[in-house]
């Protein structure tokens, strides 16, 4: 059970100090030992010299199972990574000649999206002469911002990228 160099702690005859302050399996304080010392004790022990804190004064190194505490630590990643929120960024594609009920439906999809602590992107595109009335999209987009005001703060004003007018709202804290 030999870590690779970055693999994490340095244990057994990988630590290269001459003096450790050692703790030893019942998590009671040695004091500050030689290296050869706590080699023996956790030899006797049936256990790991583990260097736990490789930057203090000298080491702290502590007689465990290795193997059992790489588990632990490997277990409370996982935790911790588990408990993280990703936040999504969700597509809402309009057209400015959207109907009422469309729109509806689109802006139901785009509260539930807010609702579920995800951003909202808001596209719409414009197909041959609807460039010429870019001021239908430009009302289209200020409906959103008043219908969704409580729910979502405006994170990109709405802007034009080609053909396409797009926003991106995130939810409110």
């Amino acid at each position: 059970m030999r870590p690779n160099k970055d693999d994490g702690p340095r244990i057994n005859t990988d630590i290269t100090v001459s003096e450790v302050r050692l703790v030893n399996e019942d998590g009671d304080m040695m004091g500050v030992v030689a290296i050869d010392k706590a080699l023996e004790m956790a030899e006797e022990a049936g256990l790991d010299l583990v260097e736990v804190s490789p930057n203090a004064e000298p080491p702290v190194c502590k007689i465990l199972d290795y193997g059992k505490y790489k588990y632990e630590q490997q277990k409370k990643a996982n935790e911790a990574r588990k408990k993280q929120k990703t936040v999504d960024v969700k597509e809402v594609k309009m057209s400015p000649r959207i109907e009422k009920n469309d729109y509806d439906v689109k802006m139901r999809n785009a509260r539930r999206f807010l609702e579920d602590g995800n951003k909202v992107k808001v596209s719409m595109r414009f197909r041959g002469r609807e460039m010429a009335h870019q001021d239908i999209g430009r009302e289209i987009f200020e409906r959103i911002q008043e219908e969704l005001g409580e729910l979502a703060s405006v994170e990109l004003a709405p802007k034009f990228e080609g053909r396409q007018m797009m926003m991106i709202l995130a939810p409110r804290a």
